[in-house]
């Protein structure tokens, strides 16, 4: 058990994707639980803040897009706006050699980090370890790993994003004017910055197509950015297109199921306790048990058993899952239809 100050000052460093950030959101929860009096901060990329607004478990929002750690002048302002920040424990969930030996300078006494790195052991950084993801765990739980060290022993990893009276009652809007008299709200996400073995335009294209011939069901595309492939559908809207991050999660907040493959939408809504249904590989690096949705109703679909072995491109971010043995959009189709009846 590491020795702990009696005021903590704690700071969490996440300067990642927005799926990465959102399940590190049940980190300042858990801190809190056990430690009501600490100030928590987060560090994160200035289009990921928007994730932690509205939080009620973290006092400070830091976007790392404001400090300009590429002139030494730049990188003494950071300094020295840490150091009056007065932070005592850093948590960094993703560990660079720039950001460890500034948290050092920044007089930050105890920083636990991912891994073990060189520049790690001579700033005398704690560390936690993945040890090649065995036994395997979801990622939100080895980012709990960094507070264990502190002390917190929850297993409760579920994400959170908070919203406003106001945008609650905005979400009540946004759904009604998008169901359209329908029962169901679906969204389909198409994108994935090739982060993960993703469909192809089509193939949603196709998944429209049915889910849509269901007159309960409507379908939105989430995506911020029209669809080629989707713009036979005069009727399908983009309610994303062109909007802040803040918006969009209002927006996902509206849906009642959002299907996509592994990707920063999928643990948006997960996050907001919408269902999703979203496209996996098994590969240990692309697992649903490694990166599916934390803390919602989530079904994660898997191409059958024999699949990679015939098909692999060898490169899981080239497999558009398709092909025999994949995962169709017939099967898609027949699980959100189940899952929004249950």
């Amino acid at each position: 058990m590491l020795r702990l100050p009696k005021l903590k000052r704690i700071l969490i460093v996440r300067p990642d994707r927005i799926g990465d950030v959102v399940l590190s959101t049940s980190l300042p929860r858990e801190i809190k639980k056990q430690y009501p009096d600490s100030h928590v901060a987060v560090l994160v990329r200035d289009y990921t803040k928007e994730l932690f607004v509205n939080n009620p478990y973290v006092d400070t929002i830091l976007s790392k897009d404001d400090f300009n750690l590429e002139t030494f002048s730049g990188y003494i302002k950071t300094l020295l706006k840490l150091r009056k920040l007065d932070f005592n424990i850093a948590l960094t969930l993703l560990p660079t050699s720039k950001l460890s030996w500034l948290l050092f300078f920044a007089g930050i006494k105890l920083r636990i980090g991912v891994g073990h790195k060189f520049y790690q052991f001579i700033t005398n950084a704690k560390s936690v370890y993945r040890r090649k993801y065995k036994p395997l765990r979801h990622e939100a739980d080895f980012c709990m790993d960094t507070i264990r060290k502190i002390g917190i022993s929850s297993n409760d990893y579920s994400s959170e994003i908070y919203l406003s009276e106001i945008e609650k009652q905005n979400v009540s809007k946004i759904r009604k004017s998008l169901l359209n008299g329908r029962r169901y709200l679906v969204g389909i996400h198409s994108g994935s910055g090739k982060s993960a073995p993703n469909w192809s335009p089509e193939r949603y294209a196709e998944l429209i197509d049915k889910l849509h011939e269901n007159p309960e069901i409507e379908v939105v595309a989430t995506d911020n950015e029209i669809v080629e492939q989707f713009s036979k559908f005069d009727w399908l809207k983009f309610p994303n297109k062109g909007i802040g991050l803040r918006e969009a999660i209002q927006n996902f907040a509206a849906l009642d199921l959002l299907v996509s493959a592994s990707t920063g939408p999928m643990h948006i809504c997960g996050a907001l306790k919408r269902k999703t249904v979203a496209l996996f590989c098994p590969l240990i690096a692309c697992s649903p048990k490694l990166w599916g949705a934390a803390g919602n109703d989530a079904l994660n679909l898997l191409p059958e058993e024999n699949y990679c072995s015939v098909k692999c491109p060898g490169d899981p971010k080239k497999c558009n899952l398709e092909g025999e043995g994949g995962i169709t959009f017939e099967r898609v189709a027949t699980e959100v239809e189940q899952k929004l009846r249950n």
